[in-house]
This record gives structure tokens, C-alpha cells and sequence, in this order.
């Protein structure tokens, strides 16, 4: 098991190293800060616009991250022929996986970690420079403990969207594997249209392929918790430990489905 983590400091490593990594996160930083100039134009609306631009500049450059690093993690190594050096250590294929899944959530940790950071810096001088009575108006603190929770299943489903990322990279390429979790990511946040889809369609065939990719498809829209929290709307920790709990089991089976095809697949 000591091989595991070793392959996810050398991806950690690796990803640290890529200069398209540093621009899209000092360009997510940047879009932080950006959102409290933009909220002086907005009165009495700043801290709702700086949490929801915050937020939502997290989720979209961490899911570039998850994705253009995820689909290259067996693709560059098939790529570049180190995938024959790689079998030929003493390193089982289903190690390489689970270490290169860890490397990059472990990449996706830090830089989530670091975009967090700015947007508490930002809301944190926001609430410093603002008056005591003007801050009373505020439906929530500027620093509000609860844009953790929303932080935290940020970073959850970009794990998903790295575990989809990796199980295509297993079988097909780059592009192709851009272009399948891009789809499987937009779709997942209108998966429970799919649930009444029987309500708008006459035909009974289409209504049960709609219900049986409802329940097949990844359903993201649970993760977004962006309103909820800007407008000071209570989440409760049971709802986010059942959302993880839901991610765990969807991860788990797309890592288990993406280590099979990864150890039947023939390199020669």
C-alpha cells in the first residue's frame, strides 16, 4: 500500500509543476478579488454577489482542474511510453489508478484550500472596512462559517467529477474523455428532469430510459449549495453527510469499474 502514496506525491508533484495549473487558479484568486469591486456597484448586495461569485469561481476552475488534469493521468502516460516502465516496477495496475486518483484529489485539496482562502480574505475586509451598523443589515456574517459547508461539497463533487474523468481515461482519449465528463457534468445538474420526464413524454419506453438513467447518471445538483448559503438558508449536517455519503459510493464504483478495464487493457 506504501506504493499508493507514493504515486500521489509524484502526481501531486507533477500537477505543482504545471504552469496551465498556477494560471487557472491565480486567474480563479483574481475573479475572488474581482468580485468585491463588483459588489460595490450592487447596494446593500455586496456580500451576497462576493459569496456567489466566490463560490462559483471555485467550483467552475476546480472543475477544470479535476477534468484537464484527470483525463491526461493514464492518457500522458500511454502517450509518452512510461506506462511500460511504470509495469515493468513492482507496481500493480490497480495501484497506479488508486495513486493517481489520490494525487490529483490531493491537487484539488490545495487549490481549493487556496481559492477559500482568498474569498475569506476578500469578505474578510469586507466586513472590516464596513461599519457595525451597516454589517447588522447583513443576513449573515461576511466570514459566515457556513460557506465552509458549500466549500467542502464543492471539493466533494470535484472528486466525483476526478473519478469520471479517470474511469474514461481508461478506455478512450483525451478529447473524447474531455468531451464524455463535460456531458456527464452538465447533464448531472438537470439529472432530476430526468425523474419526470414521464410527465412530458406520451411514449412508456422513453419514460423508463429516462427513470433508469436518473438513477445511473450522477446526480450533481445536490452539491451546489451556493443559494442556500448567500442567502443564509440553513443546510444541516445531515444533508451534507448523506451528499458525501451518495459521492463515496459513486467514486468507489467508477474506481472499481476504472481499475477492471485498466487491468484488461493491453498495452502491447
Amino acid at each position: 500500500m506504501a506504493v499508493i502514496p507514493r504515486i500521489a506525491v509524484h502526481v501531486f508533484k507533477e500537477s505543482v509543476r504545471d504552469k496551465v495549473l498556477y494560471n487557472l487558479v491565480l486567474f480563479a484568486v483574481l475573479l475572488i478579488v474581482a468580485s468585491y469591486l463588483i459588489g460595490q456597484l450592487t447596494a446593500g448586495q455586496e456580500v451576497k454577489i462576493i459569496k456567489d461569485l466566490g463560490l462559483g469561481a471555485t467550483q467552475v476552475f476546480g472543475l477544470f482542474i479535476a477534468v484537464f488534469i484527470g483525463i491526461g493521468l493514464v492518457s500522458k502516460e500511454v502517450e509518452r511510453r512510461s506506462i511500460y516502465s511504470l509495469l515493468a516496477k513492482p507496481v500493480r495496475r490497480h495501484e497506479l489508478i488508486l495513486g493517481k486518483y489520490a494525487g490529483l484529489v490531493l491537487t484539488l485539496a490545495v487549490n481549493i484550500a487556496v481559492m477559500a482562502v482568498a474569498l475569506y480574505a476578500v469578505l474578510g475586509y469586507m466586513s472590516w472596512v464596513e461599519t457595525e451598523e451597516f454589517r447588522q443589515s447583513w443576513e449573515a456574517p461576511a466570514t459566515d462559517p457556513a460557506m465552509l459547508l458549500a466549500v467542502f461539497l464543492v471539493f466533494t463533487q470535484l472528486m466525483l467529477v476526478t473519478a469520471i474523468a479517470l474511469f474514461f481515461s481508461t478506455f478512450s482519449s483525451p478529447i473524447l474523455s474531455a468531451v464524455l465528463t463535460f456531458g456527464l457534468y452538465v447533464v448531472g445538474h438537470f439529472n432530476a428532469d430526468l425523474r419526470n420526464f414521464e410527465n412530458v413524454v406520451d411514449s412508456p419506453t422513453a419514460a423508463y430510459l429516462a427513470r433508469a438513467l436518473y438513477y445511473v447518471l450522477p446526480n450533481l445538483a445536490p452539491f451546489d449549495i451556493r443559494a442556500e448559503v448567500v442567502h443564509a438558508q440553513p443546510v444541516t449536517l445531515g444533508y451534507v453527510a448523506l451528499t458525501t455519503g451518495y459521492a463515496a459510493a459513486y467514486i468507489g464504483a467508477l474506481l472499481l469499474g476504472a481499475m477492471f478495464i485498466f487491468s484488461r487493457r493491453d498495452f502491447k
